[in-house]
This record gives structure tokens, C-alpha cells and sequence, in this order.
């Protein structure tokens, strides 16, 4: 075993429980025997560019410990094209009878380094393999929220570059816990915009988790001529309203400042200012009520297959936060812990993170979010459901603003008689890895209490429905250049 930097013999024997041999990751390379198979084989994904400086001195650190070939830098090789390679050379090595690959690929782990964001694109492209037994994930802190490491037990902060602390990182790897997180498909659809037509605002910018696609189902009640349909995927949540409007901020300063972005404490203050300056803390006086959400869009959500009920929404809500696990805006919990009466009345239940549902919640503004901070605060619990649809008709309004896991895009809403329709649903799950921090909970903990009715219905005649009529549908789009050659059968992967 060759690693980039000199270590005594006990920190080899520890890197060795890390360490993939080159010919595992590189077709064709020279086969490089170990005594015994890795306990836990792990592929680095680092964002360069997140963290500041951080995310490439975490790729130089991490690359001269480990196979540098194991290492990637998203900026250079996209995750789907890297897992192609490696997961096609593993299917060759099994078929040519190498009994070290199978036992490798079972213990394989998956560590990912930037925001939330590049999270999601990892998490993604692994959904999109159809692997049977997909490798499990652990997310190193590397942005300004992050709210995924956080729900897990990886923590908040940005981490440390130095050896010990990588070491220490992945120490905590090999002992993490797996566990089941829910994944989530989301449809945006608009009117196309024709060439003609003045555009008053700055083109759509859609994070790069949603892409179009060109046909839908022929059983799609909203199968429009004339409209383009977006479709991908979210893990954490998706908001709309005034929070996604400071983070479109943000994101937009940074953009166009990146110098001004390279620590996080400052990263975090320069937020909050703009939660200012956006009229989040003063909303009541400077955000127009044709702005808030009941205004500008009709919420509905699917009780049993193919019946939808509205769901009412108080005209002073001006954002609502769609949220997957228990950790927004930097580690709060907006759902909270329902007490036994709002159980037996609207049959709420704590927030799991594998149970099928998606916890629907509303806030007034940023003093209303401030609730959050008390032992037992919550927003504005609307629902929980494992379907729901947001439609924007013609208003006063011109655009308001969304956000994807982190990522934020200004939104141009209907100015005829028109609509942009977002549609959430339900779609697998995929495989974190957990410390024992993890603050987020499972459906299958034996403290656990029994889930929500609604968790039980998971609209398993609808999935089998769209994956029959268009596979296309029940992708979140994040691999689109995976292809496993067709002499190469890959259906008992595991």
C-alpha cells in the first residue's frame, strides 16, 4: 500500500482499514493484493470551492493519506461519471472470478465534503444507480448551513484540515452507524416563455438538482401544451417565500464577491444582515401582503392515491418550509415535538426521517423563526404528508423566491392566465451514515412511537404506475450520463 505521506507503521495499519487498491478504481491498472479486505473502503467526493479555502486544503490532506485515486474533486470529474467507472471495473473484476472486489463493494462507504448542496448531488446520483444495496453516506460540514451533517451527527462547524483531524473523521466513519433517510421527488412546471416576450426580471436560474425533461406521463392531469417541465430531487427540504429570498440574496452577493465569503462566522453574519436589509425582521411593514404565500399560490395535498384536498394556509404566512429532517437554518427544528393532544387531533406525529412524510410547516416572519430557539418552539405546523402540490395562478405579484437544500433561484410567477405548478412526492430513500450525535430519529427506533396513518399509505400503486408509463419520471436526473454498457448485466449488484 502506497499512501502520499510518510506515517508510522500504526497510522499505516489505521489507514489501511480506508485504503482502496488503485486497480479498483482505475480499469486495466496493475493489481495490488492487500493481506485482508478494508473495513471500511471509503471514496472522498470534496467540493474545492466550499468552505472557502477550506474544501482544497481538505482534498490535499485527505489525498496524502489516502490512494489519491480514491479522492476526487467535484470540480474536475462529476460523481456519476467517477461511480461509472468504478462500479462497471468491480462488475468485470467479480465476472473474472476477483474474490476481493465483491467483499470490498460490500463494506464500500461514501464520504462527501462541501454544503448541503453538494450533499444533495451526491446523494442524487447514488438514488440514480438502482443499486440493490447502495453505498451509505457520511457529509463532512463544509458550508454555511449545514443542516445534512448536522441531522446526522457530523456537526456544524467547518471542519479542521490538519492530519489528526482527518484521521479523527474518519475513525468516526468506521464506527458510524447506518441508517434509512427519505428522498424526495419534486416537479416544477411553467409556462414556456416565448421569444416575443419581455422578460421583466433576470433569466430562471434552477439549481443544478433540477433539470428539464421532455416527456411526462400521458396520465398527468397537468400535461400541458406549451409549458416546460423541471423534475429532481431534495433530501432536507424545500422552501418558499422571505427565507428563500435572504438566501437568493446571499447567494447573489457571494456570486458576485466571492473574496468577501471565505469564513464561516462572517458567512453567518453577513446572513443575518441581509435577513435585515430583505425586510424578514420587519416584514409586517415592508413585505407586501400580496407577497405572502396564501396570496400568490393554492396548497393541496394527497390524502389516498388520486385524491387531493386543499390545504388551508393563514394569510400572514410569508414562507413555508416543505422539511425532511429536523434541522433548518443552521440546526433548528421547525416542526418540533407535537404534544399528545395535537396527536389525537390532527394526527401529527414527531418528525422521522424514514417514515414516508414530509412535515409541512409555515412562518410569519423572522421574529416568528425565533420561536425555534425556546425548549419547545415550533412554526406553524400545517400538515404532514407524503404528497403535495403548490399552484400559482395570476396575482399581484410578479415572482417570489424557492430554495432546494440550500440552493435558492428567484421564481417568475404567472402574469396571465397561466400557472406554474410545483408538485413533492415521495420516492425511496437512500442510506446515510450516523454518529452518535445524530439528532435526527427513526421510524424503526424501538423508542419510536407508531407512525402517522398517512405514513402508511406510500402511494405504492402510483410509483408502480409512473415507473411503467416512464423511468425518466422516478429519477431525480442527478446521473444522467451513468450508462452501464449493455453486454454488462448489473442486476444483482449489491
Amino acid at each position: 500500500m502506497e499512501v502520499g505521506l510518510a506515517l508510522p507503521d500504526e497510522f499505516k495499519n489505521f489507514i489501511a482499514k480506508f485504503y482502496i487498491p488503485t486497480y479498483i478504481l482505475v480499469p486495466d491498472g496493475r493489481a495490488e493484493r492487500l493481506p485482508d479486505v478494508p473495513e471500511s473502503p471509503v471514496l472522498v467526493f470534496i467540493n474545492s470551492k466550499s468552505g472557502g479555502q477550506l474544501g482544497a486544503q481538505l482534498l490535499l490532506t485527505y489525498r496524502s493519506l489516502l490512494n489519491k485515486n480514491q479522492v476526487f474533486e467535484l470540480g474536475e470529474e462529476a460523481p456519476d461519471k467517477v461511480l461509472h467507472r468504478i462500479f462497471l471495473n468491480l462488475e468485470r473484476l467479480k465476472q473474472n472470478g476477483d474474490q476481493f472486489a465483491p467483499k470490498l463493494e460490500k463494506k464500500l462507504r461514501i464520504i462527501v465534503a462541501g454544503g448541503d448542496g453538494t450533499a444533495a448531488w451526491l446523494f442524487g446520483v447514488v438514488s440514480d444507480l438502482k443499486l440493490s444495496q447502495p453505498p451509505p453516506i457520511a457529509t463532512v460540514p463544509l458550508g454555511t448551513g449545514n443542516n445534512l451533517p448536522f441531522a446526522f451527527g457530523w456537526g456544524k462547524r467547518n471542519p479542521e484540515t490538519d492530519h489528526d483531524s482527518v484521521l479523527a473523521f474518519l475513525d468516526q466513519v468506521g464506527k458510524a452507524r447506518e441508517m434509512a433517510m427519505d428522498s424526495w421527488h419534486i416537479m416544477l412546471r411553467m409556462k414556456t416563455q416565448q421569444e416575443h416576450e419581455y422578460e421583466p426580471i433576470a433569466p430562471l436560474e434552477l439549481p443544478h438538482s433540477l433539470h428539464a425533461i421532455q416527456r411526462v406521463l400521458p396520465t398527468d392531469d397537468l400535461n400541458l401544451e406549451g409549458y416546460n417541465t423541471f423534475q429532481g430531487g431534495f433530501w432536507n427540504y424545500f422552501s418558499m417565500g422571505m427565507d428563500a429570498q435572504v438566501s437568493y440574496a446571499f447567494h447573489s452577493e457571494r456570486r458576485l464577491n466571492p473574496d468577501k465569503f471565505k469564513n464561516q462566522l462572517v458567512n453567518q453574519s453577513t446572513y443575518a444582515k441581509l435577513g435585515c436589509t430583505q425586510g424578514w425582521f420587519c416584514a409586517p411593514l415592508i413585505h407586501p401582503s400580496s407577497r405572502n404565500i396564501g396570496q400568490i399560490c393554492r396548497a393541496k395535498i394527497m390524502r389516498k392515491h388520486g385524491e387531493w384536498i386543499d390545504l388551508p394556509i393563514p394569510t400572514s404566512i410569508r414562507s413555508i418550509v416543505c422539511l425532511n429532517l429536523p434541522s433548518f437554518s443552521g440546526g433548528l427544528n421547525p416542526w418540533g415535538i407535537p404534544n399528545p393532544r395535537r396527536r389525537r387531533d390532527r394526527e401529527f406525529t414527531s418528525p422521522y426521517v424514514d417514515d414516508g412524510l414530509l412535515e409541512i410547516v409555515g412562518f410569519k416572519d423572522a421574529w416568528h423563526g425565533l420561536v425555534l430557539l425556546a425548549p419547545n418552539g415550533h412554526g406553524t405546523r400545517l400538515a404532514q404528508t407524503n404528497r403535495i402540490r403548490f399552484e400559482f395562478q395570476r396575482g399581484e405579484a410578479e415572482d417570489t423566491y424557492m430554495r432546494i437544500d440550500g440552493e435558492p433561484w428567484r421564481q417568475p410567477l404567472p402574469v396571465e392566465d397561466n400557472i406554474v405548478v410545483v408538485e413533492i412526492s415521495h420516492l425511496g430513500q437512500v442510506k446515510m451514515l450516523a454518529t452518535n450525535e445524530c439528532k435526527s430519529k427513526s421510524i424503526l427506533d424501538p423508542s419510536s412511537l407508531p407512525s402517522s396513518p398517512m405514513a402508511q399509505d406510500d402511494d405504492r400503486d402510483s410509483d408502480k404506475e409512473e415507473e411503467a408509463s416512464g423511468d425518466e419520471l422516478r429519477k431525480f436526473g442527478a446521473a444522467d450520463t451513468f450508462r452501464i454498457p449493455d453486454d454488462v448485466d448489473i442486476s444483482h449488484v449489491s
